[in-house]
């Protein structure tokens, strides 16, 4: 795999990569045995793909596991995708959305998914029982992972991803390792799902609910930040809601000041 054969692919398919899908291709193959060996890939792995362009990295993990399912939501490209790895016998070409559509079961994830499908990716997979995922993602995104209290990159990505799993920066990918180059360059990390999530949150829909709120509001004080979202969630007055004030904690912090496991103990106040 080179640049040469990439721009003949395109070529071949008439496919113009779109920036806005995050559409660029790795060209270098030097990083593929990194990827298998971060995920301690095994003969009885069965590996997820996802945004698997044009199979390149299928097919170098497909020698190394039992199968792999590689899915591409951009249609020419899938095309493309059949056509190239229709020798593999233990790969499986997926049309679609990843998050969307119906998938075998798979056990570890091995992928360079589109920048902009990183966090739903994130958390999508965090939602299955797999062993791992090591993903190449953008810089910038790899740091609000594992973003300090009260810094810039602190999000409530870095809270949602915490509760329930370990993140590892294991490399560093320069964005000239990608055809066309994207404007950034990026990290290979390792998720991991934690067998015993961080801290204990009774409801889960209500707590990540809560958590992307607050972020929207990360420098106000903590009760003038969750007045408009506990009025209308938990549907109470103002009274009301200045009762509850009463026994919450934390309430003269603001969002960014709060820890991980401080989240989780503002959500079960609510849910008590």
């Amino acid at each position: 795999m080179s640049l040469k054969e990439i721009r003949q692919l395109l070529q071949t398919f008439n496919i113009t990569p779109n920036k806005l899908l995050g559409q660029n291709f790795m060209i270098e193959p030097a990083f593929y045995p990194k990827l298998a060996n971060y995920a301690k890939l095994v003969s009885s792995d069965i590996v997820l793909d996802a945004g698997a362009g044009f199979g390149f990295l299928s097919q170098f993990l497909c020698n190394n596991c039992r199968s792999v399912i590689a899915v591409e939501k951009d249609p020419q490209i899938a095309l493309a995708l059949r056509q190239q790895t229709s020798a593999f016998v233990n790969i499986t070409v997926v049309e679609g959305d990843v998050l969307k559509t119906a998938l075998p079961i798979f056990n570890k994830v091995i992928a360079a998914p589109p920048y902009y499908l990183s966090s739903k990716l994130v958390l999508f997979l965090l939602e299955h029982n797999i062993d791992c995922a090591v993903l190449i993602v953008q810089k910038e995104f790899a740091n609000r992972l594992v973003a300090e209290v009260g810094s810039e990159d602190y999000s409530w990505l870095t809270v949602i991803v915490s509760q329930k799993a370990t993140v590892e920066f294991l490399d560093f990918v320069p964005k000239d390792m990608f055809y066309p180059s994207p404007d950034v360059d990026s990290i290979i990390l390792r998720i991991k799902t934690r067998q015993v999530p961080f801290f204990t949150v009774k409801d889960t829909l209500f707590f990540e609910r809560m958590v992307k709120w607050l972020f929207t509001e990360r420098n106000k004080k903590l009760s003038n930040a969750l007045e408009p979202f506990i009025k209308s969630t938990l549907n109470v007055n103002k009274k009301a809601f200045q009762d509850i004030l009463q026994n919450l904690p934390y309430h003269d912090m603001r969002p960014r000041e709060l820890y991980p496991e401080n989240f989780g103990a503002l959500a079960n106040a609510f849910t008590n």
